[in-house]
Parts: C-alpha cells; structure tokens; sequence
C-alpha cells in the first residue's frame, strides 16, 4: 500500500508527468518543455533528476534546426512504477482454479507454481554455501517486490517480511498462495522451508527452515 500510495505521489508530479509522456515515445528536452508548458531549463533539472535515479535514459540524437538535441526515453526500471494490473488479475486466477480444483490439489499447485518460479535462479546458486543461498533467496523475494530478512530465534531458523509480502494482493482472499513463496524458498535455499504466515487486520510473512 505505501509503495502504492508513493507511485501516485510521484506520477502526479512534474517528474511523474515526464516520465508519462517519455512512456509513450522519446523526446528532446524542447518537446518536453513544449508539452508541459515549463522552461527548457526546468525540464532539464527533471531530466538530470531522473537519469541520476536511473529511470530513463539517452536514446539517441535528433536533428535541430541550429544543433542536435538528445531525445530521451524510459530505462526498463521506470516500467515498474506503473500501475501494473497483476496483483487482481492473479487473485483472480487462483480465485477460479480454487473453483474447479480440491483444496489438496491448490495446495499442490501452489508448490509447482513455486518451483517453476525458482527453477531459473536453482542452476547458479550451486556450489554456494547456506548464508549465501539465504542471502540470494531474500534477493528473490525483493525483485518478486517483497521485503524479508533473515533472523535466528532460540536456534530456529526463520525469514520474516518486514513490509511487503509478493503475493499481498491474493493471500487476503488465498492463503494458500503462501505455498508458492514456500516452494520457491526451499528450492532456491536447497533444505525445506514452512510457512507461519500470520493472517488478520496486520499479515505478516513468516517461514521456518528446516535444520
């Protein structure tokens, strides 16, 4: 919700607005500041802003009428600021497979679904020692948009969400999209991990690996 709520803070703004105009094809600093009504010079502190930031980027020279000017597009990164539809349409999808399949057999998808998840990442975490498949594993679940971290209690052995769980907009309505998050953690870890989700007014990711 708050990453959400940051995303609209920043497509409202000046920057925000850039980077819509950018999204649908490159322009020169001139085309910009035609299209927003600002000065040359305004648009190119955006600009400098946001190439710092790494959310657009060069995308070759145009022709001017007395110079060249640098025409400016999105960097790849930039796309994750827009609102994505993924979220509903996943709660959407497991809602109808949860129709048609027995509650066993979701639970048994779920655990594929995250297997396949890990499977392009398993092949490079070969020969690496337990932290470090840990440490690659909380990597995953942050590009998956989660945040975890790992922490020791009385000998056991957990990973934790702090703010952020990847699967937040189906595990409300399906907690046993859980699983998916579980499988890929065992896979990309290389011992068996279990969910203690905790569900409720405040949710909190919770697995425990296995000794």
């Amino acid at each position: 919700m708050q990453r959400t709520r940051w995303n609209r803070r920043l497509l409202a703004s000046t920057r925000g607005r850039i980077l819509a105009l950018l999204r649908t094809e490159h322009r020169t600093v001139n085309e910009l500041a035609a299209a927003l009504r600002l000065t040359d010079n305004a648009v190119r502190a955006q600009l400098l802003s946001l190439e710092r930031d790494g959310l657009i980027q060069q995308h070759g020279i145009r022709r001017g009428k007395r110079k060249p000017h640098a025409a400016y597009g999105l960097s790849d990164e930039a796309e994750n600021i827009f609102p994505k539809a993924y979220g509903v349409v996943l709660n959407d999808l497991v809602t109808v497979i949860s129709r048609r399949f027995t509650p066993r057999v979701m639970r048994s998808v779920m655990k594929e679904l995250g297997r396949a998840v890990a499977r392009e990442h398993v092949d490079r975490l070969k020969g690496l020692g337990r932290h470090e498949r840990i440490k690659a594993a909380l990597d995953q679940l942050h590009d998956l948009g989660g945040a975890a971290q790992f922490v020791e209690i009385d000998g056991n052995k957990f990973i934790h969400g702090r703010n952020g769980c990847p699967l937040a907009a189906v595990t409300a309505n399906h907690p046993e999209a859980c699983l998916i998050v579980e499988a890929l953690l065992s896979s990309l870890i290389g011992i068996p991990v279990k969910k203690c989700c905790e569900y409720g007014e405040k949710p909190r990711c919770c697995f425990e690996l296995g000794r």
